[in-house]
Parts: C-alpha cells; sequence; structure tokens
C-alpha cells in the first residue's frame, strides 16, 4: 500500500503540479478536463507499476498516454505554448481531450473484460504465444544476418562507421531518403534483432548435440557485434534502439519476477521524463550542448511531444475535409507501391502537415486521431477496446507461461510492449513496415509446441528457459 501512496503521489499530484504552478498559467475548460485525463492515467499507470503480475504491453500503454497525451498537453494547455506553428481554438483544443479520453475509457474497458476471461483459452493468441524456438530456422535466420550485414553494410556509402556517425549523416548519403534504402536498413536491423535474441534464448542443446553447441557460440559474438553496428541509438530511431534494449531486459528470466519487474519499470518511467527528450543528440552532425530546461518547458516546446497538437489539427482537418475512410485501407495495403495504386491514401502525418501549411511532415500522428479520421468518435472507441482487450490476454498468456520453458511469448510482449510507443505515436503508414516485420520474422523461426496446455507443463525441466551462455 506504501509503494501506492507513494507513486499516486508523484503521479497525480506533484508532476502536474509542477506544471499547473508554472508562471502564466491559463485556466480554461479543456486545463480542467485535462487535469481528469491525466487523474485517469496515472491511476492506470500506479495500478500497472504496483501490481503483483507482470504486465508489459499496460505498461507501455499507459507510460505513453501519460507522459504524450497527459503532462504534455497539460503543459501546453496551462502554457498556451505549442511546440508547431499552427493553432485552433478552446473547441478545438477541448475535443482533442475529449477524443483523448475516449480512447482511454474504451480501453479500460477492453481489459476490464478481457480481466474478467483470464482463464478461458485463446483460441488464437495461446497457440501463437506458446510457439518455441526451433534450432535449425534459428540457426539460418542467424547465417541470413551476416549474408545480410555483409551485403548491406559494404553497399553503404562509409561502411559500417556510418552507422556510427547520424542519422542526419545517414539521410544525406541517401540511406533513409529511398524507400527502397529504408527498407533495405529495416530488413537488416529487424533480422539481426531476431537472430540475436532467437539464438540466445533457444533451448540448450544435449551434451551429444556438439555441432549445434559450437554455431551457437560461434555465432552469439558475431550477432552481436552486428546489433551493435546496425540496431545503436546513435543512427537509429530512439524508439527501435531503445526496444532491442528493453527486449534483451525484460526476456531475461530475473526480470520476470513482479519485484525486478517493478523497480525496472519505475527505471524506465523516469528515463523516459527525464532522458528521453535529450536522447536525440546524436540526430544531427553539428552536436550543441545540451541545455537542461524545466519539465513544463520541454513538454511545450519540444516537437517530439506534438501528438496533442497533432491532434488538434487532425479534427480541424476532418471538420474542413469529412472522414477519410480509405486511409485504414491504405495502412492495411501499405506493401501495394503507388505505381500500381495511384490513389493509394497518403501517410497521415504527411496529409496533417499539408492542411497545416508546413513545409517539414517529420511528425506524429497518434492513434487516436488516424482511427477518428477512419471514422469518427465510434471508430475509436472501437479500435481502443480492442486494443486494451488483446493487450489484457496477451499480458495474461506471457504471465501464465513464465515459468515454462521459453515460448515466443517471453521475447514478442516486451517487443510489442515498447515499439507500442512509436505505434501509439504514428503515424501508421510510416511504422507499418517495420511493425509488420517485427510479427512476421519469428513465425519462421519457431514451431508448435509439443504440448498446448493452459498452464506451462511440469514435466519439462526449467533448464532448457535459460539464456545461452555468451562466450568471453
Amino acid at each position: 500500500m506504501a509503494a501506492v501512496g507513494v507513486w499516486a503521489l508523484v503521479l497525480m499530484v506533484l508532476l502536474p503540479g509542477l506544471v499547473l504552478l508554472s508562471p502564466g498559467t491559463h485556466l480554461s475548460v479543456a486545463l480542467v478536463v485535462q487535469c481528469g485525463v491525466v487523474a485517469h492515467a496515472a491511476v492506470a499507470l500506479t495500478h500497472v507499476l504496483t501490481d503483483t503480475s507482470v504486465r508489459l504491453l499496460a505498461l507501455g500503454f499507459w507510460l505513453f498516454t501519460y507522459v504524450w497525451l497527459g503532462l504534455a498537453p497539460l503543459a501546453m494547455l496551462a502554457t498556451d505554448t505549442y511546440p508547431l506553428g499552427y493553432r485552433t481554438g478552446d473547441t478545438t483544443a477541448l475535443a482533442a481531450v475529449a477524443l483523448t479520453e475516449l480512447g482511454l475509457l474504451a480501453y479500460t474497458a477492453g481489459t476490464a473484460l478481457a480481466a474478467r476471461r483470464a482463464g478461458d483459452r485463446s483460441v488464437v493468441l495461446e497457440p501463437l504465444l506458446s510457439r518455441r524456438f526451433a534450432p535449425l530456422p534459428v540457426l539460418l535466420l542467424c547465417v541470413l544476418a551476416l549474408v545480410l550485414a555483409v551485403l548491406l553494410i559494404a553497399q553503404q556509402e562509409g561502411g559500417w562507421q556510418a552507422f556510427f556517425t547520424s542519422r542526419q549523416a545517414l539521410r544525406q548519403s541517401g540511406v533513409t531518403t529511398d524507400t527502397v534504402h529504408v527498407l533495405r536498413l529495416w530488413g537488416l536491423s529487424v533480422p539481426a534483432f531476431w537472430a540475436l535474441v532467437a539464438l540466445v534464448h533457444l533451448a540448450r542443446p544435449a551434451r551429444k548435440d556438439r555441432l549445434l553447441r559450437w554455431m551457437r557460440r560461434a555465432l552469439l559474438p558475431l550477432l552481436l557485434v552486428i546489433n551493435v553496428v546496425v540496431n545503436n541509438p546513435i543512427s537509429r530511431p530512439r524508439f527501435w534502439a531503445g526496444t532491442v534494449l528493453l527486449v534483451l531486459l525484460f526476456s531475461w528470466r530475473r526480470f520476470n519476477r513482479p519485484r525486478a519487474f517493478r523497480i525496472t519499470a519505475a527505471a524506465l518511467a523516469a528515463a523516459l521524463l527525464l532522458v528521453f527528450p535529450y536522447a536525440d543528440y546524436f540526430r544531427y552532425d553539428k552536436r550543441q550542448a545540451v541545455q537542461v530546461v524545466s519539465m513544463t518547458e520541454q513538454l511545450s516546446t519540444n516537437m517530439d511531444y506534438d501528438a496533442f497538437q497533432q491532434m488538434q489539427t487532425g479534427i480541424d482537418a476532418v471538420e474542413a475535409n469529412g472522414l477519410s475512410p480509405s486511409s485504414a485501407l491504405g495502412t492495411a495495403l501499405f506493401m501495394v507501391p503507388r505505381s500500381m495504386w495511384p490513389d493509394k491514401p497518403e501517410d497521415t502525418a504527411i496529409g496533417l502537415a499539408r492542411f497545416a501549411g508546413y513545409k517539414f511532415s517529420n511528425l506524429s500522428a497518434p492513434l487516436w486521431i488516424e482511427s477518428y479520421l477512419w471514422g469518427g468518435a465510434p471508430c475509436v472507441a472501437v479500435v481502443f477496446f480492442l486494443l486494451g482487450a488483446v493487450s489484457r490476454r496477451m499480458d495474461d498468456i506471457r504471465e501464465r507461461l513464465r515459468d515454462g520453458p521459453v515460448t515466443l511469448a517471453v521475447p514478442l510482449i516486451p517487443a510489442l510492449a515498447f515499439y507500442q510507443l512509436i505505434l501509439l505515436r504514428g503515424s501508421l503508414m510510416a511504422i507499418i513496415g517495420p511493425v509488420a516485420l517485427l510479427l512476421t520474422v519469428p513465425l519462421f523461426i519457431t514451431a508448435r509446441a509439443a504440448r498446448s496446455s493452459r498452464y506451462p507443463s511440469p514435466a519439462q525441466p526449467p533448464a532448457t528457459a535459460g539464456h545461452a551462455p555468451i562466450p568471453g
């Protein structure tokens, strides 16, 4: 109970209080309602951080909501300061706050319904998450990752050193300006990530299987080096680099325990608030000295927190141009090239940037406004209800399988949980490709468990679930 009280005090009183007590606070109806949004997110996040079970997907969702759509809008509304130039009226701001809360209520309802059916077996999710890594496919993926690394890194201007310059340098070298090159880069990063994770979690071979043991010992250091090169936070997006590191951490058996999870999750929450805004230090070639500013100023002026303002822009866009149901079809059929589909819907963030008159388009389009564009408020409610229900079922399944042999749930749930932050921030069209790779690759390196059960089988020796030893 003490932990609950401390977290409630910090999330509901201390941090919002620091924002509301900033000089020049403007009182408005939208600000008052936004305080309710912050309270909702704070209560839910407090529950996740003090729960006796490990709920990674819930952690990712409520962390994003509390920071990006809780504190950040609170700072913007309180100071009447926004990171972008397009400004809307008080009515639109209130509508954006209401849309945020609608999504949160629907998500909460979905999780509540799924929690009531926690004992029921899911005919789709449980067999999928119970799959286990298969030795031969894993080794083939490792070899493929090595081959891709040799071929694609060699084609990169500047070679492997380019991955330790900056994201700006990669753009200027042409790697991230061309769609094909971007796909090639993700086609290297994601398989390399899954190859390392799968090899680490592959069940230890029997002593007589010396070939497999030797291959694991040889491949592990090579894959570690490749991942340091292609998945480092210098040249890769912060959300992706963070996902790689956190998956390796939270898929470790020691961090699957509730106490260790609570401590690590608390550290992660603090890092998101204090470190994340400055983590883009390596984005540009010319790096300036880090200037530490107040939390309120950071949340209201940094473009990393443009989600709430983009929601306001989207509401104005719908009022001016109507809904765009075809945008959902464009996301679902993202692989169809525009040469074959000339009228393919454009990226939502690009469309909102054009509507607002910006000359740049590297902006967010939160899932709230994406789903609102598809079908209005009812669509938002449906999307977030389903998201909440599925997330809770997946968290519950991983919790049930926690003490058994390593299954796909062990690394996949953390991967989805933390990459979920960029999924929620949007836009979907920009990230659906990497998400598809993230979900597809593990299906090819896992196999159905020999025995499907609601609970882990005690007949399986726990030794097979450990991490593989890393030489040296």
